[in-house]
């Protein structure tokens, strides 16, 4: 998930109406004059709020941080509703379990990516797709012809809760609820001062995170938000817009829908095969992905005194072999980091490359593994 911006969004920027986009229930709490707010699966949200971007990354790294983000639930509900989204993701969800949360893929007829996102099984026949951004209600209503399936939008906003002191301010909204014990991934109902909420245990950050799920027109917003930074106040907790969210992704090689994959990339070509089952009997696009390439096209590329800001042409000599996707300065790594997009397969790796800005300007940088660090995932996971 991830589709967020480059500094040079800051400046491409339109005045647009209203009408036809959803409002944060939370935009009270968040407005300001330097507010200025990107659109997300439908949704409006703060991709930059006047704030010191770099301290914002460290209050992530070494504290917490809220953000709302427009990832956008979609409810898949009735007899049918584990049937009609075994037919359309790739990942084989007949075996989740209640409270369980899959990362899980949709593809096209011709095997590109078409969706990404997380399904969760709330109870049994009803289920959530959190999708990226994108128009997956439709895509899902044009294969659940004779199915018995309703498809609905619960009108739910997700705060996330991101950053190594995020389980200690869980545990305290909860009252204990949530504690070391939940793992990676799951997910259940909870109270946060006496309101039910969905809550699982996952985030786009690469950091230890929880995600919060609001309930449309029964949640109270503004007391939510004023409870969570009660608690959280104890643990340095701080809200910021997405931007920071941005490039913590990136160097967790968390890949953005519409940004660095869609319909015209495979999820092997993607690196994301693991997510495929080509076991299944049967799913949208997985005739073309039997005979797919397998070999993976996406990789990092670290840049020292340079940036591979987004649409920054690469070069193996004088050939032109692939694009930036996206690209950020690392605070981490103390060197400008992205993913790149091959043009085709080939042993990329370790490969010192050219890069051309779209400003013109040369450098040159290596093609690295996914993600940039932590590797293992420690961080992920609170160890």
């Amino acid at each position: 998930m991830g589709n967020l911006q480059e500094d040079d969004d800051l400046e491409n920027t339109v005045r647009i109406s209203a009408r036809r986009f959803d409002e944060s229930p939370f935009i009270s709490k968040i407005d300001s004059k330097n507010m200025i707010r990107g659109v997300y699966a439908g949704r409006f949200h703060a991709i930059y709020n006047g704030e010191d971007v770099l301290e914002k990354y460290w209050v992530l790294r070494k504290k917490a941080i809220l953000f709302d983000v427009p990832e956008k639930p979609v409810e898949i509900s009735g007899p049918d509703a584990k049937e009609l989204l075994n037919k359309v993701l790739s990942r084989d969800i007949s075996k989740i379990e209640e409270g369980r949360g899959y990362f899980a893929l949709a593809c096209s007829p011709n095997g590109g990516i078409f969706m990404d996102g997380v399904v969760f099984k709330l109870e049994e026949n009803k289920y959530w797709y959190v999708q990226a951004d994108g128009e997956f209600e439709t895509w899902l209503l044009a294969h659940s012809e004779d199915l018995d399936v309703k498809i609905t939008d619960p009108n739910s906003r997700v705060l996330q809760i991101q950053g190594p002191n995020s389980l200690k301010i869980m545990n305290l909204l909860t009252k204990g609820q949530i504690d070391e014990k939940m793992k990676y991934y799951r997910s259940g109902f909870y109270t946060i001062d006496g309101q039910k909420l969905y809550v699982s245990r996952s985030g786009f950050t690469g950091e230890l995170g929880f995600e919060i799920y609001t309930l449309g027109e029964k949640t109270d917003h503004n007391a939510l938000w004023d409870f969570i930074f009660e608690i959280g106040k104890k643990y340095g907790l701080e809200f910021s817009s997405t931007r920071s969210i941005t490039i913590r992704r990136i160097e967790a090689g968390i890949l953005g829908n519409l940004t660095d994959i869609d319909i015209t990339m495979t999820p092997f070509e993607a690196g994301l095969g693991k997510f495929v089952d080509l076991e299944k009997k049967y799913f949208v696009g997985k005739k073309k992905l039997m005979s797919a390439d397998k070999r993976t096209l996406l990789f990092g590329f670290k840049c020292n005194n340079f940036i591979p800001s987004a649409g920054s042409k690469i070069y193996q000599d004088d050939n032109f072999v692939g694009i930036i996707t996206a690209g950020v300065d690392s605070p981490t790594l103390k060197c400008g980091i992205g993913f790149v997009r091959f043009l085709s397969p080939g042993d990329w790796v370790n490969k010192e490359l050219k890069i051309i800005h779209p400003n013109k300007t040369e450098g040159f940088g290596s093609v690295v593994e996914l993600p940039f660090f932590d590797k293992e995932k420690k961080l992920l996971l609170g160890k």
